[in-house]
C-alpha cells in the first residue's frame, strides 16, 4: 500500500503532546512503481496493477492502461519503458518500447488550444499553471501572430529568448515575413521556405538553411537562382558538405565536394588519407611556385618514404633544405648529394662522414655500407665489406660467406671504375687517358689505390680455397692439388696453415711426395704449437715414399717462347727470357696454356672455353651468365 503523510502538520496525541507529522487521507493498494515529477512537487506518477495514474496533490486523474516501468516525470509527460518486451529480445530492442503518457491537462489543453479562444485558454492554463501549458500557448499565439498573448505567455513560462523573437517580429512590417519567421522559429523548415518563396526572398531561405547547416538545401537553392548562385557562397557550402563527410571519414566523398569548393588543403589531407599519392603528386604539380600547401604535401610524401615527388615539392618552393634532410632521412644519399652540389647549401659528405662514423660505432657495420652504396661512394664501402669479411676469417667462418662479401666489395669496386671512366670520358679524355688517370687519381690515399688495384684478391683467394676443397672430396686430387699451388699467392688472405695442411693432403693423395715435402717444410717453419706432430707425421710418410715425383718432371711448352718450361700448376714461365704470365682458370683452378678463353665482363676473371661449357654463370662472381659474354681468341 502507498500513503502519504504530511511532515508540516502538528497534532495533539490522546496524552495532550504535540506530534509532528500526520497521516494525509490518501491510501493506493497494489502499488508497484513510483515517481514524483521533476518539475513539480504537487505531482506523482505511480503504477497500480496495469493502471497508471498522475495524483495532482492527492487527487487522481483517469487512469492509463499501461504495463510499462517508470523512468522519467517531466513537462507534464511520464516516459516509461516496457521491461518485459525488452528482455524478451534485448538484443532486438525496438524503439515502441519506449512509450511517453502525457497528463490530463496537458491532453485538456490541445484540445482546447483549437477549438476555444485563446483567451478563455489563458484563463484555463491560470487555473492550471506550468510552464509547459504556457509554452503551448505561446506557439499557437504565434502561429495566429497575437504577438502580445505570445509575449506574455513566454514571459510566465520564463523564455527569455522567445521574448526577444517576439520583439523583433514586431518591428516586421510585413505578415508574410513574420509567418515565415515564426515556421522557422517552430521548427517548420519547409513551411519557412515556402513563404520566402512566395516573397522571393531567397537569400533569407539560404540564410536559413545555413544557419541549419542544410548544405545539400544550400547548394540547391544558389543553384536555383536566375544567376546560377554567388560562387563563394556555393564553395563555402561545398566545403562544409565536404566537412560533414571528412568528419565522418568518407574521404572519397569528401574530396568530390572539396574539390568543388576548390578547397586544395582539405583535398590534399583527403589524398593523403585515402592514400591516393598518383592524385596527390598530380595535386603538387599544378600548384602555383612557392605556394603556402607545397610544404605540406612534401611532408605527407616524406612520411610515406616517397623521396622523389618530395623532393619535387620542396624544390617548388625553394626549400632546398628540407629536400636535402628529407633524402637523408629516407636513405637516398645520391640524391642528397646531387642537390647539395646544386645549391650549395651544405658540406654532404662531411655529414654522410659522420652518420657513417656513428653507425659503424654503433657496430652497424652492414648499415654504414648500405649507406655509403646509396650514396654512390663505393669506393669506402668497398673498403667496409673487405675489413668485415677479414673480421669473419679471424673467426673462422664459413669460407663461402666470406668469399660472398669479397665478392660483392669487388662488384662495389667495378661500379667505382665504371663511374669514373664515364665521368672522364665525358669530360673529353679517351678510354686510355682515363684509365690511366683513375689509377693515378691524386685525390686517392695510397689505401684507395690499393683497394683498387687488388678488388678481387680476396674473392680468388676463398675461390680457389672452396674449389680445392670440392676437388678434394670429389676425389679430384691432381686438381685439387693444381689448384692448392695457387692459394700460395694468397697468405695474407688466408691462414697458411690451411692452405699448406691441405696442400700436403692433396700431394700425398696424389702421390706428389717432392709437393708434399715442401708443404710440411713449410709447416715445420711456421713454428706452430704441434710441430712435433708434422715432424711425426712427416717422417712417418716419407720414410715410405721419397720425395720424388713423375709429376713434378712433366712440363707445358710456353705459347710465347715454345720451350717446355711450364709446370702443370705454373702461372709463369721458367724462362728467364720469356718469363710470360698466365691467367688461372676460375673453373678448374689450373692456368691456362691455350688461345681460346673465357672472360667475365663483371669481374674481368677467365676460363677455359671448354671448362664453360654448361655454366649458367660465372664461378667466381656470380654476376654474368656465361651465355653473355663470348670467347675470346688470343694471338
Amino acid at each position: 500500500a502507498l500513503s502519504m503523510w504530511s511532515l508540516d502538520a502538528v497534532s495533539v496525541d490522546a496524552a495532550g503532546n504535540e506530534v509532528l507529522g500526520r497521516q494525509m487521507a490518501f491510501e493506493r493498494k497494489d502499488v508497484w512503481d513510483v515517481r514524483w515529477a521533476a518539475d513539480n512537487p504537487l505531482l506523482l506518477a505511480l503504477m497500480e496493477k496495469t493502471r497508471m495514474y498522475i495524483i495532482r496533490d492527492t487527487e487522481p486523474e483517469e487512469p492509463i492502461l499501461s504495463s510499462g516501468y517508470l523512468c522519467h516525470f517531466e513537462n507534464l509527460c511520464v516516459r516509461s519503458v516496457l521491461l518485459d518486451e525488452v528482455l524478451q529480445s534485448p538484443e532486438q530492442s525496438r524503439k515502441d518500447n519506449i512509450v511517453d503518457k502525457e497528463t490530463r491537462s496537458l491532453r485538456d489543453l490541445r484540445d482546447m488550444i483549437n477549438n476555444i479562444s485563446l483567451e478563455d485558454t489563458r484563463q484555463y492554463i491560470q487555473d492550471n499553471p506550468h510552464p509547459r501549458l504556457w509554452s503551448l500557448l505561446a506557439e499557437k499565439a504565434l502561429e495566429q501572430l497575437q504577438l502580445d498573448v505570445a509575449e506574455s505567455s513566454m514571459v510566465q513560462c520564463k523564455d527569455y529568448p522567445g521574448i526577444q523573437f517576439v520583439k523583433r517580429l514586431k518591428n516586421l512590417q510585413n505578415d508574410t515575413l513574420r509567418k515565415a519567421e515564426v515556421a522557422a522559429y517552430l521548427n517548420k523548415f519547409d513551411e519557412a521556405d515556402k513563404l520566402y518563396y512566395e516573397m522571393d526572398r531567397k537569400d533569407l531561405a539560404v540564410e536559413l538553411r545555413q544557419k541549419l547547416g542544410d548544405w545539400v538545401r544550400v547548394v540547391q537553392l544558389l543553384k536555383a537562382g536566375s544567376d546560377g548562385g554567388d560562387d563563394s557562397k556555393l564553395e563555402a557550402a561545398f566545403n562544409s558538405i565536404g566537412d560533414y563527410y571528412a568528419h565522418r571519414q568518407h574521404w572519397s566523398k569528401a574530396v568530390v565536394y572539396y574539390s568543388q569548393g576548390r578547397n586544395q588543403e582539405r583535398l590534399a589531407e583527403c589524398y593523403y588519407n585515402l592514400e591516393d599519392f598518383e592524385s596527390l603528386s598530380t595535386m603538387a604539380s599544378y600548384l602555383a611556385d612557392n605556394h603556402p600547401l607545397l610544404p605540406s604535401i612534401a611532408r605527407m610524401f616524406v612520411s610515406v618514404g616517397m623521396s622523389n615527388e618530395a623532393v619535387d615539392a620542396f624544390k617548388k618552393c625553394n626549400r632546398m633544405s628540407d629536400a636535402i634532410d628529407c633524402c637523408i632521412l629516407l636513405n637516398q644519399w645520391n640524391a642528397a648529394i646531387d642537390l647539395a652540389k646544386q645549391s650549395h647549401s651544405r658540406d654532404i659528405d662531411n655529414m654522410l662522414a659522420r652518420y657513417a662514423t656513428q653507425l659503424i660505432d654503433k657496430g652497424r657495420i652492414i648499415a654504414a655500407v648500405e649507406l655509403y652504396k646509396k650514396a654512390g661512394h663505393f669506393l669506402h664501402a668497398a673498403k667496409r665489406l673487405m675489413q668485415i669479411a677479414k673480421e669473419e676469417s679471424q673467426k673462422k667462418s664459413n669460407p663461402l660467406r666470406i668469399k660472398k662479401i669479397y665478392v660483392l666489395a669487388g662488384k662495389l669496386v667495378e661500379l667505382h671504375k665504371d663511374r669514373s671512366l664515364n665521368s672522364s670520358i665525358k669530360a673529353g679524355k679517351n678510354s686510355g687517358d682515363a684509365l690511366t688517370g683513375l689509377l693515378g687519381d691524386a685525390s686517392f690515399s695510397q689505401d684507395d689505390s690499393k683497394v683498387i688495384e687488388n678488388a678481387w684478391r680476396g674473392a680468388e683467394a676463398y675461390h680457389f680455397y672452396v674449389l680445392a676443397q670440392r676437388q678434394f672430396h670429389a676425389d679430384k686430387v691432381d686438381a685439387a692439388m693444381r689448384t692448392c699451388m695457387q692459394l700460395q699467392d694468397y697468405e695474407e688472405f688466408i691462414d697458411p696453415v690451411h692452405i699448406y695442411s691441405l696442400l700436403a693432403l692433396s700431394a700425398v693423395r696424389a702421390r706428389s711426395f717432392d709437393m708434399a715435402s715442401k708443404a710440411f717444410v713449410k709447416l715445420q717453419y711456421m713454428q706452430l704449437d704441434n710441430n712435433d706432430l708434422f715432424e711425426q707425421l712427416a717422417s712417418h710418410i716419407f720414410i715410405r715414399h721419397p720425395p720424388k715425383s713423375k709429376a713434378s718432371l712433366e712440363r707445358d711448352t710456353c705459347l710465347n717462347c715454345g720451350e717446355l718450361s711450364l709446370y702443370k700448376w705454373s702461372k709463369q714461365c721458367e724462362n728467364e727470357q720469356c718469363n710470360s704470365r698466365y691467367s688461372v682458370c676460375v673453373v678448374t683452378g689450373r692456368p691456362i696454356f691455350n688461345w681460346s678463353f673465357w672472360v667475365c665482363p663483371c669481374c674481368k676473371h677467365k676460363a677455359d672455353s671448354r671448362a664453360v661449357e654448361g655454366l649458367q654463370w660465372c664461378p667466381l662472381c656470380h654476376m654474368e651468365p656465361v651465355s653473355t659474354a663470348a670467347n675470346t681468341t688470343a694471338r
